[in-house]
C-alpha cells in the first residue's frame, strides 16, 4: 500500500513581509499568511485528504500552518508531533537584518552566496548552509517520518523553505544547483506518493508556486 506525504511551508510570517532574514525567529503569521494556510486546508479537505499523524517545527509560524490545515481537513485533534529537527535554516548573524540592507552591508554577491549556495553557512558560530540543514532534517525523516509513509499512512509536515527544500531535494533526486533555484510557496501543499522502497511513485503540487520567495 502506498503512502502519502504532504509537505507545506508556513504562510506568510511577519518577517516574510518585511523582507527580513528569520531562521530560527519566531515571528507570527500575517493576515495573508493565516489565509494561506487556511486555504491549504481548503485544498487538501476538497482532495478527500485525512492524515493519520502530523509533524512540524517549534516555531510558531510552521506549527499555527500545521493547525490550521489540520482544523481544514477537520482533524483538529489530531497527534502533531513538534521538533526543532523541522526548523528553519538557522541564519546566524542575519537573523533579523533586512535582505537589502545586509546586501548594501556585504554586497549583493555575497548575500545571494549565502542564501543560495549549498554549503556555504552565513556569517555567525550558529549559522547554517542548506547542508548543514539537510544533515538535522533527513536522519529525523528517516527514523522518524519515513517508516509511518511506508506503512501506508497519509503524513502531513508543515516545515519552512529550507528543511523542506533538503526533503525535496533528495525525493526529487536533484542536485545542489538545482535544488538552490528551487522556490516553494507558502502554503502550497505538495503530495507525494512513496513507492515502497521510499521512491517516489507521484507528485502533485496543490497551488502555485509562482509566487514564491
Amino acid at each position: 500500500m502506498s503512502g502519502k506525504l504532504i509537505l507545506v511551508r508556513h504562510g506568510q510570517s511577519e518577517w516574510n513581509k518585511l523582507n527580513l532574514f528569520t531562521g530560527w525567529k519566531d515571528p507570527d503569521l500575517t493576515a495573508q499568511g493565516v489565509e494561506e494556510a487556511q486555504e491549504a486546508g481548503r485544498a487538501l479537505a476538497e482532495k478527500g485528504f485525512k492524515f493519520d499523524i502530523a509533524f512540524t517545527s517549534v516555531l510558531q509560524r510552521a506549527e499555527k500552518t500545521c493547525q490550521m490545515i489540520l482544523d481544514g481537513v477537520g482533524q483538529s485533534d489530531l497527534e502533531t508531533i513538534h521538533d526543532q529537527a523541522l526548523n528553519e535554516r538557522n541564519y546566524g548573524d542575519l537573523a533579523g537584518l533586512n535582505k537589502d540592507d545586509a546586501r548594501e552591508k556585504w554586497g549583493e554577491e555575497q548575500v545571494h552566496i549565502w542564501r543560495r549556495s549549498y554549503d556555504t553557512p552565513p556569517p555567525g558560530d550558529e549559522g547554517e548552509s542548506l547542508r548543514d540543514t539537510g544533515a538535522r532534517v533527513w536522519p529525523y525523516f528517516m527514523t522518524d517520518i519515513l517508516p509511518r509513509v511506508l506503512r501506508g499512512e497519509t503524513v502531513l509536515v508543515a516545515a519552512h523553505g529550507n528543511s523542506l527544500r533538503s526533503l525535496i531535494m533528495v525525493l526529487d533526486r536533484m542536485d545542489k544547483e538545482s535544488i538552490l533555484k528551487l522556490n516553494l510557496g507558502t502554503g502550497v501543499p505538495i503530495v507525494y506518493e512513496l513507492n515502497a522502497d521510499s521512491t517516489v511513485k507521484s507528485k502533485e503540487v496543490l497551488g502555485d508556486m509562482s509566487g514564491a520567495h
